[in-house]
């Protein structure tokens, strides 16, 4: 019970400011333009409560699934109809265009805020994704293995697409399950490109490769009177060798169980120094255990005011671009529609993020007004950006659609939104199911 009313909670503090933050843009540019609001609703369906204030009731409603912002004469096309002056269609086709458009922009300034704070407040993240794409390890029998990748290959490219950091390559690997893609590689000076299929990996499909960077290993907890204490290691140290061996995060377990009872050398770095320490790991049963925590190496950055801003932006249209990709990936098929998160998956997320802290809830929230802000400025009917196409073209060609035609665009807007409404929920459901899709099926 205390999940199931954690992960509501959590979905409610997420959906409800990032809702409130959308209306919240129509709702001021419709103020600034002069346009008369006569709902500003958390919800759709019918009202529960609320309170009216001037022309405008606002209220919550029934279906906590989104909300909306409803102007006086939104939505009315008759012709010669007599029009208030603060009436949404007595507006300019500009004003109306940025009355409508300041709901996804809202979104996306907020999640470059959140951003910039969290930046100000200090980043932490792996190390490693930040690194220069090269190999450190590679799984047995996984698909990097049957390719003919090695150790210390640098990759180059993912499908003709140049990676920087290790963090461009799983995403492009992550978000192509089961598909074959090229590997362009760096080899002693030797460029050459590989082939190499994918599998999928977690009720998400998510592309699964093989390969892992060159990842440290670095100590969270030490037990006391544990070996590792009485070898002098320490929470934050970084191991770089163990008897004079690189030992990356996925073999340091195994090096470890592999010498009980045996004196190892480790080269560890503390506070920018390298320390030599001597530790034996103790025999429980048949291998051996040093008694620490251990994590990849992680960093954290922390940025002044304006850098907070600049690395806000850049990192937000990295993932601007990513959200791009990723629905032309799906739109082709190379990705699986159960990477597609809906608002089961959202809730999940959420109360995740609010067991981590109030900086991962706020990262989260950002991560989410983007995707949402960007989602609703595609020209889909019903969404914000099928409003603004219709006025782009109006604005093309001069003159208004006929309300034929603009009745028939919202009434195609609508059975898209309740199917793709309808799928996305299905979606979360049967990820949870066995067999996925096929569990629904009955023979």
């Amino acid at each position: 019970m205390g999940t199931i009313f954690g992960t509501i909670l959590a979905f409610l503090i997420v959906f409800g400011i990032l809702v409130f933050i959308h209306e919240l843009g129509h709702f001021l540019m419709a103020k600034l333009a002069g346009v008369r609001v006569e709902v500003f609703s958390f919800g759709y369906g019918k009202r529960l409560f609320g309170v009216k204030k001037g022309h405008t009731d606002y209220r919550v409603s029934l279906l906590p699934m989104g909300g909306y912002v409803k102007f006086l004469g939104e939505g009315l096309f008759e012709p010669g109809r007599a029009l208030a002056p603060d009436d949404f269609m007595a507006k300019t086709r500009l004003e109306r265009f940025l009355v409508i458009a300041m709901g996804p922009v809202m979104n996306i300034l907020l999640a470059i805020v959140l951003v910039a704070a969290v930046n100000m407040a200090g980043v932490t993240a792996p190390a490693y994704l930040e690194s220069p794409p090269v190999i450190g390890w590679i799984e047995a029998g996984s698909p990097a293995e049957k390719a003919g990748l090695r150790a210390d290959d640098e990759i180059l490219a993912v499908n003709g697409r140049s990676v920087a950091a290790w963090s461009d390559v799983e995403i492009a690997v992550g978000t192509r399950p089961e598909r074959e893609i090229t590997i362009d590689i760096r080899r002693g000076g030797q460029a050459m490109s590989i082939p190499l299929t994918t599998e999928k990996r977690t009720r998400y499909e998510m592309g699964y490769a093989g390969f892992y960077g060159k990842i440290l290993t670095q100590i969270q907890m030490v037990n006391p009177g544990s070996p590792a204490e009485k070898g002098g290691l320490r929470p934050g140290d970084v191991v770089k060798a163990v008897d004079g061996e690189t030992v990356y995060f996925y073999r340091f377990i195994e090096v470890l169980e592999g010498n009980p009872g045996r004196e190892l050398t480790f080269l560890v770095e503390r506070d920018g120094r390298e320390l030599t320490l001597s530790v034996t790991p103790r025999r429980e049963g048949s291998v051996g255990k040093i008694g620490v925590l251990h994590a990849a190496q992680s960093v954290t950055k922390t940025f002044g005011f304006f850098s907070a801003f600049g690395q806000s932006w850049r990192e937000n249209k990295r993932l601007a671009f990513l959200v791009v990709d990723f629905l032309k990936n799906l739109v082709t098929g190379e990705t699986s529609v159960r990477q597609v998160g809906g608002p089961l998956e959202i809730a999940n997320f959420s109360y995740a993020a609010l067991k981590m802290g109030f900086w991962p809830l706020v990262s989260w929230i950002a991560l989410i007004s983007l995707q949402l802000g960007m989602l609703n400025l595609f020209p889909i009917p019903v969404f914000d950006g099928g409003q603004l196409f219709v006025l782009a073209v109006e604005g093309l060609f001069r003159r208004d659609l006929a309300p034929k035609a603009r009745q028939i665009w919202m009434q195609v807007g609508f059975v898209i939104f309740i199917a793709l409404i309808t799928f996305i929920i299905l979606n979360d459901v049967v990820k949870r199911l066995p067999n996925g899709w096929s569990s629904l099926m009955p023979f």
